[in-house]
């Protein structure tokens, strides 16, 4: 999976739109194996993210859990020590 692509589901508070969005556009960039399609594809590139963030917004009002929702600064500290200790 794209690293740069993060866990949206169970944060207090939810995840935004923006973030949805970018997400989708990370997501379409992988599988297109571009970041800046060519002016023929840019449509084509557009709706893509639009649908993937469509469906994913969809998803993450579907989805049920019973675990407390994760806290975005907590789960932030986890990833940079993990990144501390992955690159020094």
């Amino acid at each position: 999976m794209c690293r740069n692509i993060r866990t949206l589901h169970n944060f207090d508070p939810p995840a935004s739109t923006d973030e949805v969005t970018a997400a989708a556009l990370q997501y379409v960039r992988k599988i297109s194996g571009t970041t800046k399609p060519s002016q023929a594809n840019q449509a084509a590139f557009d709706r893509a993210v639009a649908e993937v963030a469509h469906i994913t917004q969809h998803l993450l009002e579907d989805l049920v859990t019973t675990a407390p929702p994760k806290d975005r600064e907590v789960e932030a500290q986890k990833a940079r020590e993990r990144a501390r200790l992955r690159y020094g």
